[in-house]
């Protein structure tokens, strides 16, 4: 498609893609609001544009997310630098973000594992200044784009380099969230869509789906407050077995939620209280 001198409201007219991803490449490639590309619909494009918006949908035509494209995601009403170093944030995790906004007391701590591009502790650490947030991920490059993120949104959080709880040593927290990777080896959604540019270490254990679920459960009691919960992202499959491992692990209150399509999309449990005493001594004689 032959885009140089046509003018914005003629390329809209027969958008190359769909017409809201037209839209979002177009206001990319000539740095205007959607706004502007209203107001300015008239407007031909010039050689070096019109080369620069073709490049973005031969890009897009070959299935390579558009958030990669714009290197930015909307998560949770914020904007977040995204590339192929970190999964793109999803709207069915903004479940997580309401859950542990939800069970985090005053000046809680909170921690997230796997942070990726930061989306989730930075949303929490945005809407509840007064949380003490720190968000782990084994892979530097996540850190530096999660950093980023922070940054952009003044958010305060504490960013550490660790294999899920390696670096914490004996930190408790109120509230831990995780959204690991989830997907069993071989599942042929991999090879599919989007999935195919995201980092895939980020999307499947190369296993059975749990191994990391696991871990996370499984450790997660020695770096909780009493009271304190673990709220985890999983398959859509995947809520009887992860309330299972919860159960095995001695949390109680175990449950799981539904996201916006009705399917059991996160599951937690809250340690355990620890029973007040009922051992009375003695009087002194």
């Amino acid at each position: 498609m032959n885009l140089e001198n046509m003018s914005i409201a003629a390329i809209l007219k027969k958008p190359p893609l769909d017409s809201l991803e037209t839209r979002i490449l177009l206001a990319h490639a000539l740095k205007l609001s959607r706004v502007q590309l209203i107001t300015q619909s008239e407007r031909a494009l010039t050689m070096d544009e019109a080369q620069r918006l073709s490049v973005l949908f031969e890009r897009r035509i070959d299935g390579e997310p558009i958030a990669y494209i714009v290197g930015d995601r909307e998560f949770y009403g914020l904007s977040f630098h995204v590339t192929p170093d970190v999964l793109i944030p999803r709207p069915e995790t903004e479940l997580l973000v309401d859950l542990a906004a939800e069970r985090l007391p005053e000046n809680g701590l909170l921690l997230d594992l796997g942070t990726g591009s930061g989306a989730i502790a930075v949303a929490l650490a945005h809407s509840r200044a007064d949380a003490a947030v720190t968000a782990l991920d084994v892979s530097d490059a996540a850190l530096d784009i999660a950093r980023r993120n922070a940054a952009r949104h003044a958010a305060n959080i504490m960013f550490l380099h660790s294999d899920w709880y390696s670096v914490l040593t004996n930190r408790q927290f109120d509230v831990i969230v995780a959204n690991p990777p989830y997907i069993v080896e071989g599942d042929a959604h991999l090879s599919q869509g989007d999935l195919r540019f995201e980092p895939v270490d980020a999307l499947t254990d190369h296993a059975d789906g749990l191994s990391a679920l696991r871990t996370i459960i499984a450790g997660a009691l020695g770096h909780l407050k009493p009271g304190g919960w673990l709220l985890t992202e999983h398959g859509y499959d995947q809520a009887a077995e992860v309330r299972d491992l919860l159960a095995a692990q001695g949390f109680c209150e175990v449950q799981s939620w539904r996201d916006l399509a009705n399917i059991e999309r996160a599951s937690g449990g809250m340690k355990q209280i620890a029973p007040v005493s009922s051992y009375a001594t003695a009087p002194d004689e």
